[in-house]
């Protein structure tokens, strides 16, 4: 029996077989977990709903996050079909990559609310919606990345963005904590994703990696789902407003 044996597990952002969210699925489908996926619009449904399918996920629902009746729906179905929720996994974040591109200072007014909106604000939402259908025990999990807290090259709005996540998780976890409710951030390594792909500076990130980190290899998929099975589980019950790094060490080292 798995460590998350019953759990149900919310995944909001899966993408693609790439993602950083597929390896958190996976690993803890392993764990048995039950699970079920959000995806953006028609264009991901095509992609989620298989690989939904192929983990023996037990539904899948539109959600654009800016979209407050995608919200509200949410609620809904995730009520309709289980009732309650153990674990959600927040895996949503966006910039234009004209912003990523261009030099910081030219970011624009619109695209720095829309990174804010989507990337930071919609784990206050999700929970916000969520809250009456969570679990005495539920785990909150968002993914971050080490751009939040140190400069680094063409990841811009989307660091400043993340820094923003974070500090809103901890306020989450200071908040519902009371209650049982955890809220805690992991930041994965750089991985080649859909979402990573629009970072001009990734290549580079990935090399520094695999030449400079303590452990001298790029993190993956399963390297960062096993430690959000910890965080989803028992294991980790005394855990909460924590951004835990999954990056082979490379956080740790100097210039």
């Amino acid at each position: 029996m798995g460590i998350l044996e019953g759990k149900k597990v919310l995944v909001l952002g899966l993408a693609n077989d790439k993602s950083i969210a597929w390896g958190i699925s996976k690993q803890m489908k392993e764990q048995g977990a039950r699970l079920a996926f959000s995806y953006l619009n028609e264009a991901l449904q095509k992609r989620v709903e298989p690989l939904s399918e192929e983990i023996g996920g037990e539904f899948t629902f539109e959600l654009d996050v800016q979209n407050e009746e995608h919200m509200t729906k949410m609620a809904e179905i995730v009520k309709e079909k289980w009732g309650d929720v153990d674990v959600i996994v927040h895996s949503l974040a966006f910039a234009d990559k004209t912003d990523l591109k261009d030099r910081f200072h030219k970011t624009s007014r619109e695209g720095f609310k829309m990174a804010q909106d989507i990337s930071a604000y919609s784990l206050l939402g999700v929970c916000n919606v969520l809250k009456p259908l969570m679990a005495k025990d539920c785990s909150v999990i968002a993914l971050t990345y080490h751009g939040s807290v140190k400069v680094l090259n063409g990841y811009n709005v989307m660091g400043v963005a993340k820094a923003s996540l974070e500090s809103t998780m901890r306020y989450l976890a200071d908040d519902l904590g009371p209650e049982g409710i955890r809220v805690n951030c992991i930041s994965a390594g750089p991985i080649r994703t859909l979402a990573a792909s629009g970072v001009p500076g990734l290549k580079g990130f990935l090399n520094d990696v695999e030449e400079k980190s303590p452990l001298r290899r790029n993190v993956t998929q399963e390297d960062v789902g096993g430690a959000a099975v910890f965080l989803g589980s028992r294991l980790a019950n005394g855990v909460t407003g924590q951004v835990l790094y999954v990056d082979s060490g490379i956080s740790i080292l100097g210039a």
